[in-house]
């Protein structure tokens, strides 16, 4: 059997049977000239050379490993559908992980769809494109970096990776797999908690499914403890899941309740957990209690796939790796993580704050945000239901002469979508009045004791400078800090601040600038920088490899103790 890279299910919120990875060996080529559809690639059978998906083609894992820039970039291979996924009725979906940025696809030779943006999930129907026996994908994918115009993260715009902007990821970047459902069939859900009445508000989006019966049945570790009936209105059902037991999802503790949707022939499994977050009096609050949110800030970089962690358990060991260092959660940074990852959060008890990849956009201009809007959208559509995101975040340390409005209005835009979420609007620079409920900053100061001084102010109510904060009950979340330069190899590289002596020095310094964040009643969430080295940013407490540079149990005993908002 041939091995198949990433071979795991990719949506583990909404798994069916029939499904088909596509991962694996594919023909490609790169465009430079943008000329593949004049010279007609999406007819010709072969391209000229082969590639490993879904890694990218700047990653060694890919087995090509060019990280120059690519602008335009194509793929090709060929499929036959399973038996059994060909009779009457039968609808074959295409999906794509994340490609970036400007996809094409073809299905042999005829174009069936296209998608902007290089971060979130799409799919086509293929059904009519496609015939027995053996098919063929072609897949254009257009990747206007410099423009501008679109959103990048932390890949960089010159040749070479600097600073804080690393290597570069062009086209497919996660698994492309094919789909068999009915006619009628469930296309996405939305679940909503509501912990007072112990149900869930459940929200189903169907296919040509108007009048058509839902079944919905929850279990909790193999105990059925919900069942509901209704029927599908125009393409939607809305019902509340009465549950006769609640268990609720906690940081380090979660709780995770089956459910099985059943539509006509269309059967899916997915889960839920019980779990709410709100904001009070400076703090914000999970199931009613202050829990301090000891974060990491995680890039989402691998030093072999770039983007693209090399497998599954990649995803769980990066989690283990922070809470091993007694961290309960991460703010996931410049990038909208995939699926499997989310789902490893939820299965873990692990916090974490959805964040967009707007670096790269110049928020003054208009068509930065025709590039932004759309995919942030299709990010809550898909993450929605995930118990491990605690708060959204869909801008990073924007430019002061962004545009304000624009910015009030995506934070609209994600309060008309999910009311059940806190939002830091645009995270460590230029706030905008009225936006988010939280307020953050980004502070890199290294003495811990200017560091305190600077927070001890919000105690008394005093302006606290170079920080965009009011102290009129929001919570204040230091969304960076620390950041310290430590490599036991390698005197090169860069991090925030002096270099620490040694590693006691290193030690003393992370106590120091954490501990004045734990004792500030005035504080209720931390994001340290970072989990690991990036390429040649060394602030990270692991390598870019995954080797700890400290003992774990060291920074677990600094990030475990009890927060001044835990005590009262």
């Amino acid at each position: 059997m041939i091995d198949i890279p990433r071979p795991e299910y990719p949506r583990p919120q909404l798994v069916r049977n029939e499904w088909m990875n596509l991962n694996g060996s594919w023909q490609f080529e790169t465009d430079p000239g943008k000329s593949g559809w004049q010279r007609g690639l999406h007819e010709q059978r072969q391209l000229s050379s082969m590639i490993n998906l879904p890694f990218c083609p700047e990653s060694r894992l890919s087995g090509i490993g060019n990280t120059d820039f690519m602008e335009c970039v194509w793929y090709k291979r060929d499929f036959t559908l399973p038996g059994n996924w060909q009779h009457d009725g039968q609808h074959t979906l295409l999906h794509i992980g994340a490609c970036d940025y400007h996809t094409e696809v073809w299905i042999n030779g005829i174009s069936v769809g296209t998608h902007n943006g290089g971060y979130t999930s799409f799919n086509f129907d293929i059904t009519n494109n496609i015939h027995a026996g053996e098919n063929r994908i072609t897949i254009c994918a257009t990747d206007d970096l410099r423009s501008d115009n679109q959103p990048a993260g932390k890949q960089c715009k010159e040749y070479a990776s600097c600073g804080c902007a690393y290597t570069r990821t062009s086209g497919i970047w996660q698994t492309v797999w094919l789909e068999s459902v009915p006619s009628s069939y469930i296309l996405r859900t939305k679940y909503t908690p509501i912990l007072e009445t112990s149900s869930l508000l459940v929200e189903v989006i169907c296919h040509k499914s108007h009048g058509m019966m839902l079944c919905a049945e929850a279990s909790y570790e193999g105990k059925a403890v919900g069942h509901v009936q209704t029927h599908v209105s125009g393409k939607s059902a809305i019902f509340s899941l009465e549950l006769d037991e609640l268990h609720l999802w906690r940081a380090g503790d979660p709780k995770l309740y089956d459910l099985t949707l059943r539509l006509g022939n269309d059967v899916v499994q997915s889960y839920f957990g019980m779990r709410d977050v709100a904001y009070h009096n400076g703090k914000i609050l999970i199931n009613g209690k202050p829990i301090f949110q000891r974060l990491i800030l995680d890039q989402g970089f691998y030093p072999e796939g770039i983007y693209t962690a090399p497998s599954d358990d990649e995803l769980i060991a990066d989690i283990r790796r922070s809470l091993d260092m007694g961290f309960n959660g991460a703010r996931l940074h410049q990038k909208i993580f995939e699926p499997r990852f989310l789902y490893h959060c939820d299965k873990m008890g692990y916090l974490v704050w959805g964040e967009h990849a707007n670096w790269g956009l110049d928020l003054a201009k208009p068509e930065a945000w025709q590039g932004f809007l759309p995919e942030w959208l299709e990010a809550l559509e898909r993450d929605y239901n995930h118990p491990s995101i605690v708060g959204w975040c869909p801008l990073n340390e924007t430019q002061k002469d962004q545009n304000a409005a624009l910015v009030k209005m995506t934070c609209d835009m994600i309060r008309a979508f999910d009311s059940t979420r806190p939002i830091v609007d645009a995270s460590g620079w230029y706030h905008v009045d009225g936006a988010g409920e939280i307020y953050d900053e980004h502070d890199y100061e290294q003495d811990p004791v200017v560091f305190k001084k600077k927070y001890d102010a919000l105690l008394n109510d005093e302006s606290v400078t170079c920080i965009h904060i009011n102290t009129s009950g929001q919570p204040v979340f230091i969304s960076e800090y620390g950041g310290i330069w430590w490599s036991d190899v390698d005197k090169d590289g860069w991090g925030y601040g002096s270099h620490p002596k040694d590693k006691q020095d290193f030690v003393e310094r992370y106590k120091g600038l954490t501990e004045a964040l734990l004792d500030n009643p005035k504080i209720c969430a931390f994001c340290y920088t970072q989990l690991t080295d990036v390429e040649q940013e060394q602030n990270g407490l692991y390598t870019y490899d995954r080797t700890p540079k400290f003992d774990a149990s060291i920074i677990a005993a600094i990030n475990r103790r009890k927060a001044a908002i835990e005590k009262e």
